[in-house]
């Protein structure tokens, strides 16, 4: 989703909105066998663009770029002597689990055309947050920093250069550019959203609105507060936010082929976590929408919006909410024909962007769906399902983990914001098993 298309379109252009589109893929997901009713449209497949020091040309920060290669060379291939498998002996990171190295295949036949091909990757091993960042931890790096996010800062006409023309920048009132982030429109034209099909790009803006005064603290826009929401899953985070924490915090964003390779949890072409069935025996394993999106959730897995973490069984490497809850930035641009050209071992993604839909806004992935994911329109909640994101916007169902790999420890272990969980019994990875059949 992009909030600076939105801002213009929702208070200056709505025109523009069959100009802008979204980042959806016009084909259609297959359907899953279901125990009930579900649905999961997150504008998982809908989104815009972004900007980075990637795209200006410098040299990426040792903890935004993996393995501290420049952004020149982030697409070689890390051909080191041994595969790193084995958790290293040092006090663990609090708060992450230890993926062992490994090889898996990366991509699915059950989604959209750019999780395909399916292809065999092998990585080294790394800590991973076992949760997504909750607003608590956000908090502390906040407290800590005095950092203010995106979506807290009042927005530059400067900044719809790469959208609008200078007549339309020029045509923006004043008292529009207020700081906002973007949030489900519940009020949408229901009468204009299509009910039988799948939406275009175009009418995907619909359902969403530029919340002025929206934020990671005021998640609902003002009036809502994070008071009882500590253990949510931060929110409303653009790309650059999460990198800024990472800086902070001496980890880095994981990349593509390491998110799923941790989601999947050491099950091989499972479509989900726990296998190929949405819900085993009727039980909801995850935060998504159940009902037909997005006209009415049905709210059968107990949350309408964010649930705290760890409220779901975790997967075969201990890791919570790899489906559903909100989306997770990756550090990779997106390129949706890149599974076709990369590299076997420890890839990070392409140098650079390109969505067909929106060829002129540079995008990150993000993975793993959230609590707007539903089964009639993109199957975000899928561990090889695929997103794109505006650098630059912040959403009330994004957010982000982050990873740790052996040779930033040294680096991290002396940096103020580190903690250790030295006691921490290591978790039982589950070995590579056959998916059972979906029913």
């Amino acid at each position: 989703m992009n909030a600076r298309i939105l801002f213009s379109t929702l208070i200056l252009i709505p025109s523009l909105l069959t100009l802008a589109g979204c980042s959806s893929s016009t084909d259609t997901a297959p359907e899953v066998a279901t125990a009930t009713s579900g649905s999961d449209g997150d504008a998982a497949q809908t989104d815009g663009g972004n900007t980075s020091d990637m795209e200006a040309g410098t040299e990426a920060s040792a903890s935004e770029t993996p393995g501290n290669e420049s952004a020149a060379t982030e697409s070689v291939v890390n051909d080191g002597p041994e595969l790193i498998v084995t958790e290293p002996d040092v006090a663990r990171p609090l708060g992450m689990v230890w993926v062992p190295g490994g090889t898996f295949s990366m991509g699915s036949p059950d989604g959209f055309p750019d999780e395909l091909p399916i292809h065999e990757v092998t990585l080294d091993g790394y800590w991973i947050d076992e949760t997504e960042l909750t607003v608590a931890e956000f908090k502390r790096f906040v407290d800590a920093t005095g950092y203010k996010t995106i979506a807290e800062r009042t927005p530059k006409r400067e900044d719809f250069a790469d959208q609008l023309t200078p007549e339309q920048i020029a045509a923006i009132p004043e008292e529009n550019l207020v700081a906002g982030s973007i949030c489900f429109n519940p009020d949408f034209d229901r009468e204009v959203f299509p009910k039988d099909r799948r939406p275009q790009p175009h009418e995907i803006y619909l359902v969403w609105k530029y919340e002025k005064g929206a934020n990671w603290q005021l998640p609902d826009g003002p009036g809502s507060s994070i008071e009882d929401r500590m253990d949510h899953p931060v929110t409303h985070v653009a790309y650059d936010d999460a990198i800024a924490y990472c800086e902070w915090a001496g980890k880095r964003l994981p990349s593509e082929a390491q998110w799923e390779y941790a989601a999947r949890g050491g099950k091989d072409q499972w479509m989900y976590p726990w296998g190929n069935e949405r819900e085993p025996g009727g039980k909801w394993m995850t935060n998504i929408w159940q009902g037909q999106w997005p006209f009415k959730n049905l709210v059968q897995d107990g949350f309408a919006k964010t649930s705290p973490v760890r409220t779901f069984e975790p997967n075969g490497f201990g890791l919570y909410d790899v489906s559903g809850n909100v989306w997770e930035w990756c550090y990779d641009w997106y390129r949706e024909d890149y599974y076709a050209n990369s590299p076997k071992k420890n890839p990070l993604g392409p140098v650079d962007s390109l969505d067909p839909i929106e060829p002129n806004v540079p995008k990150r992935v993000q993975r793993g769906g959230s609590f707007m994911c539903n089964a009639n329109y993109c199957k975000g909640y899928r561990v090889s399902a695929r997103m794109k994101g505006d650098v630059m916007s912040g959403t009330w169902h994004c957010g982000f983990r982050t990873v740790l790999t052996p040779e930033m420890y040294a680096t991290y272990k002396k940096n103020p914001a580190s903690r250790f969980a030295s006691d921490a019994p290591a978790p039982e990875v589950a070995a590579p098993a056959a998916a059972p059949s979906a029913n």
